[in-house]
């Protein structure tokens, strides 16, 4: 996949970043061709080589039918998380790694269930917030609000899935 200096695409675990620039770079000696990257949360600067964009994950933005995806599996109602934190950690570090945001919205909700029982580990509230970040960002850039409105969005839809969850649960029994 290739994109272009200016375009906004995601870069796995970090969330939106713009391509400054397209560039040879020497790397250990060897020139290869580096896409340049700003991160626009922190604009932090990041260089990818080209042959590694497969490996790191870069995407372009998903499409608003993935953003309604998105929505759809964040308001639904349905967790499935390990009971245990070290096999529920490990689920959701592979799906972060994945970079789409549809798993990414998975951690979030699982993440947010568990919130609601316990507190969450150290480690759990920082994936928790990355995920959040993730997600909001991307919703903010693909629909053209501010990641503030995003933010409101993501949690309305996280507190449906809560209480249609509740409901179930005590309809069921």
């Amino acid at each position: 996949m290739t994109f272009k200096v200016g375009q906004k695409v995601v870069y796995p675990n970090h969330g939106v970043t713009i391509v400054e620039e397209i560039a040879p770079s020497r790397i250990d000696g060897t020139e290869r061709t580096c896409y340049h990257l700003r991160l626009l949360s922190s604009n932090s600067k990041v260089m990818v080589p080209k042959d590694n964009l497969d490996l790191v994950g870069l995407r372009p933005l998903c499409e608003p039918r993935e953003i309604k995806t998105l929505f759809n599996i964040l308001e639904d109602g349905n967790v499935e998380a390990h009971k245990d934190w070290k096999g529920r950690y490990k689920q959701n570090v592979e799906k972060m790694k994945t970079g789409r945001i549809t798993e990414v919205a998975e951690v979030l909700k699982n993440l947010r269930f568990v919130s609601q029982k316990k507190s969450l580990s150290f480690r759990e509230k920082k994936m928790y917030e990355r995920a959040k970040h993730f997600i909001v960002s991307e919703v903010a850039h693909v629909r053209g609000m501010t990641e503030r409105d995003a933010e409101q969005q993501v949690e309305k839809a996280l507190t449906s899935s809560i209480e249609k969850r509740h409901k179930n649960a005590v309809a069921g029994g």
